[in-house]
C-alpha cells in the first residue's frame, strides 16, 4: 500500500460513520458558489477539521467542510471549500478531498470554478462547459509511486472531461436560456494573477480561461475513474484584455452578481445527470 493509499485510508476511518449514505455525486463548490450547499436539505455534514491528516483551506470565502444531501434525487457530496496548491499545500494534499470523496462512492466528479477569460470573445459574468485542460505550472497529482488502489499508472487523459455529460449539461443551459460557451481551461499556480504576456500565451496554446484550481483535481479524478464534468464562471477579463488592474473583490462582485444563474444551471444539470 502507498504512502498516498495509507493516507486516504486514515482519512477516511477517521469519518466513516459520519458518512450518512453513498453519495453517487461530488461536486466542488468555486467563488460565487460557496453558499449553494445551504440551499439544500443537508443531512449532515462533516468539517475538515474533523478529518484526520485533511487539508484544511485558508482561503477567504472556503468553509472548509463536506455536506451531505440530495438534489432532487440524486444522493450528493458537497466540498464546500476547497483547497489550492499556493496555499502551500502539496499536490497530492490538494486532490486528497477528490479522492476522499471517490472513496465515499461518488461516480461523477462535478467541479466549479471561477476563472479569468483568455479567449478575448469571452467575457466577465460567461459561463464556460469545460471540454478539456491545461495543466501548466503545478506538479501532475499522479507523480510518484501510484496507487494502484485508486487506478492505473499511466491513465487515458484523452477524454478527460466525459463527452455524454457535457451534451446534457449544454442542453439543460439550453432549455433554461442561459447562455453556455465550450472552452478549455488553463490551470497556474496562483496566488497572482497572471500577467498579460501569460494570458496571451495561454490562448496561443488553446486556452479559452485560465485560473488556479480543477484541472489538478480533474486528473486526480479521472485516474480514479470518476466521470469528470466542469462548468466556469468568467469572473474577470485576463490581464491585458483589460486596462483595469485584477483584485480578487472585483472577481467575487462579478461571481456573486451572477451566482443565482450558475446555482441554477448546476441544479438542473445535477437533477438530469442523475436520471441517467
Amino acid at each position: 500500500m502507498t504512502k498516498v493509499y495509507e493516507r486516504l485510508q486514515r482519512c477516511y476511518k477517521s469519518i466513516e460513520d459520519k458518512i450518512p449514505f453513498r453519495p453517487r455525486l461530488a461536486l466542488v463548490l468555486g467563488s460565487g458558489l460557496g453558499d449553494y450547499a445551504e440551499r439544500i436539505e443537508i443531512e449532515a455534514s462533516i468539517d475538515y477539521h474533523e478529518i484526520t491528516d485533511f487539508p484544511v483551506s485558508t482561503v477567504s470565502g472556503h468553509k472548509g467542510r463536506f455536506v451531505f444531501g440530495h438534489i432532487g434525487i440524486v444522493p450528493v457530496v458537497i466540498m464546500q471549500g476547497r483547497v489550492h496548491f499556493y496555499e502551500g499545500y502539496s499536490i497530492e494534499e490538494v486532490v486528497l478531498p477528490e479522492r476522499l470523496m471517490h472513496l465515499m462512492g461518488a461516480e461523477i466528479l462535478f467541479l466549479t470554478n471561477a476563472c479569468g477569460s483568455a479567449n478575448p470573445a469571452y467575457q466577465a459574468g460567461d459561463f464556460m462547459l469545460l471540454t478539456d485542460h491545461i495543466l501548466y505550472s503545478v506538479p501532475n497529482p499522479l507523480i510518484g509511486a501510484n496507487a494502484e488502489e485508486l487506478g492505473v499508472r499511466f491513465p487515458d487523459m484523452s477524454e478527460v472531461y466525459d463527452e455524454a455529460l457535457r451534451k446534457e449539461i449544454f442542453a439543460c443551459a439550453k432549455d433554461l436560456g442561459i447562455s453556455l460557451r465550450e472552452g478549455v481551461y488553463m490551470q497556474f499556480s496562483g496566488p497572482s494573477f497572471e500577467t498579460p504576456a501569460e494570458v496571451r500565451m495561454a490562448h496561443i496554446l488553446g486556452a479559452d480561461a485560465v485560473g488556479m484550481s480543477t484541472a489538478c483535481e480533474a486528473v486526480a479524478g479521472r485516474h480514479c475513474g470518476m466521470r469528470i464534468c466542469g462548468i466556469s464562471c468568467i469572473s474577470n477579463l485576463g490581464a491585458g484584455l483589460s486596462e483595469e488592474p485584477l483584485s480578487d473583490e472585483d472577481v467575487k462582485v462579478v461571481a456573486n452578481r451572477v451566482a443565482p444563474l450558475f446555482k441554477k444551471l448546476v441544479t438542473e444539470a445535477i437533477l438530469r445527470i442523475g436520471r441517467e
